[in-house]
């Protein structure tokens, strides 16, 4: 892996290695955090460089999803990710994309995520909701995105509460 990660990363930055998230990553499949400082550090600042550069670009080589899950599955969190996602014109509209993509998982309490499985994505689902439905909700609120910022916002509710809120009987009505 290590010899493969400088043309893997180049790859990754600019959409030619193929399909991603649609299977597990080699650098999720391996404990990089135990590689040489060096290299650790130097995996880490590619991952969350990508991550602003794609946050930045209206339209990067793969998807904003797509290259958010890559991401925390090599890193194993969505925190850094998460605050690292900054308002902006082509930000705003990921976060709104991503939401509208994940709201239907999460609000059935199941993943978005389609191979991020090893023992840290409970603790990355739970940092999610609660991001989606607190600063997440208010940013889609501020763009003007009030039926996914609505429905963020109900991921703070238990299951059945949140089924039985009043939003599913008119939704259109918070757009």
């Amino acid at each position: 892996m290590r010899r493969l990660l400088p043309q893997a990363a180049r790859a990754m930055a600019d959409g030619t290695l193929g399909a991603i998230a649609y299977g597990a990553h080699g650098l999720s499949r391996v404990d990089w955090r135990s590689w040489p400082a060096e290299q650790a550090a130097a995996i880490e600042a590619f991952l969350h460089a990508w991550w602003q550069d794609a946050l930045a670009t209206s339209e990067p080589p793969y998807g904003v999803d797509a290259i958010f899950e890559t991401c925390t599955a090599i890193a194993r969190t969505v925190t850094p990710f998460l605050e690292g996602w900054v308002p902006g014109p082509a930000a705003d509209a990921h976060l709104a994309h991503c939401a509208d993509i994940w709201l239907y998982d999460l609000l059935s309490d199941d993943s978005p995520f389609s191979w991020w499985y090893d023992d840290t994505v409970d603790a990355g689902l739970t940092h999610l909701r609660a991001w989606l439905s607190g600063p997440g909700a208010a940013r889609l609120h501020a763009v003007g995105e009030y039926d996914l910022a609505t429905r963020a916002e109900l991921l703070d509710l238990p299951h059945d509460e949140r089924w039985d809120h009043p939003y599913w009987d008119s939704p259109s009505a918070t757009n």
